[in-house]
């Protein structure tokens, strides 16, 4: 396989994010999505409901390249309120599992004063491999 999950053995495993991936392939990189629907309307107010729509759309853009949730290799998360996010980890974890299933890229979350889209709580960034066919 071309996507491989990189774990030192004296680490304690993480929960929800690999601390490392390597891949060999197709790149894809998906801009930063915020939890707006096809539209451009942001149909919840809530961070749990605005991080599903934003997974979604990435879900979308993966699409577009014939590419699926497992050939994430990383997500980086820009959230308003840290507090909110460790609050909502449950639900959000939920959404997370329901839209990109039991694959776990390696993730950051990152705490900011503001995003550019007023109504935005999350914002979301991915990169994707899909994996050269000789591989």
């Amino acid at each position: 396989m071309s996507i491989e999950t990189l774990q030192p053995k004296e680490w304690p495993s993480p929960k929800g994010y690999a601390n490392g991936m390597a891949a060999r392939g197709r790149m894809i990189f998906i801009s930063g999505q915020v939890g707006w629907d096809e539209q451009g309307c942001f149909t919840s107010e809530t961070l749990t409901g605005q991080v599903k729509q934003a997974l979604r759309n990435i879900v979308r853009v993966l699409a577009e390249a014939q590419a699926e949730p497992r050939h994430l290799v990383r997500l980086t998360w820009y959230v308003l309120s840290k507090d909110a996010y460790l609050a909502e980890t449950r639900e959000i974890g939920a959404a997370y599992r329901e839209i990109l299933g039991k694959h776990f890229p390696t993730m950051s979350v990152v705490e900011v004063r503001g995003l550019v889209e007023p109504r935005a709580l999350v914002e979301i960034e991915a990169t994707a491999v899909i994996p050269d066919e000789t591989a």
